[in-house]
């Protein structure tokens, strides 16, 4: 069988806006590009006031992100990591294969910076930021990073006040790197249009 081309949705979003979320109700198969940030004793990760800021695009591995999605879209299964953010660190890996569909979903915070990349490359289908309300997306990422006991308690309130305050300058970045502002429901709505003819298997 001759290689397929797939392409990539690229969805970008500030931490607990529901990315993940709304790329699961795409119902295509989703590549989490928060499982390429750096191991925490990787001595590369940037420092901001004495502590890793996580937030930092230098935190994550831009290059192996953008490989993986190069060889999955050329129609090639890949081996993608598994990332415990409780543990700051990969724990595994897994098989990543679309079969025979030819449009998937990568979600992160980090999705916008590959926009540019994957476009010159001809991988692009779209890319999008998702908006949310500001204090939407804060109490989803508290509860979201309490349940899953993230970080202790104290840290990830501070944490998520600091990232409220900055969250109208993360969503200019996105949207200054190349992805289109949109609700959750516009997205889902493009994407289904897109799917049809973009997951169908050439004959």
């Amino acid at each position: 069988m001759e290689p397929r081309n797939a392409r990539v949705i690229l969805l970008a979003g500030p931490s607990g806006s529901g990315k993940s979320y709304i790329a699961r109700k795409t119902g295509l198969p989703v590549l989490a590009l928060d499982d390429f940030y750096k191991d925490g004793d990787d001595p590369t990760l940037p420092i901001s006031d004495g502590v890793v800021d996580w937030d930092n695009p230098g935190a994550w591995h831009h290059n192996a992100a953008l490989d993986a999605i190069a060889t999955i879209c050329a129609g090639r299964p890949c081996e993608v990591p598994i990332y415990a953010i409780g543990a700051d660190r990969r724990v595994g890996h897994r098989r990543f294969d679309l079969g025979r569909v030819t449009l998937f979903v990568a979600e992160g915070i980090f999705a916008a910076d590959l926009v540019a990349d994957c476009d010159r490359l001809g991988l692009l289908a779209g890319a999008y930021s998702l908006r949310r309300p500001r204090t939407v997306t804060y109490l989803r990422r508290l509860a979201r990073d309490l349940s899953e006991k993230r970080k202790p308690p104290g840290l990830l309130i501070h944490r998520g006040y600091a990232l409220m305050r900055a969250e109208p300058g993360i969503r200019d970045r996105q949207e200054g790197l190349g992805a289109r502002p949109a609700s959750g429901r516009r997205i889902l709505r493009e994407v289904a249009a897109m799917t049809p003819a973009a997951s169908r298997t050439p004959a």
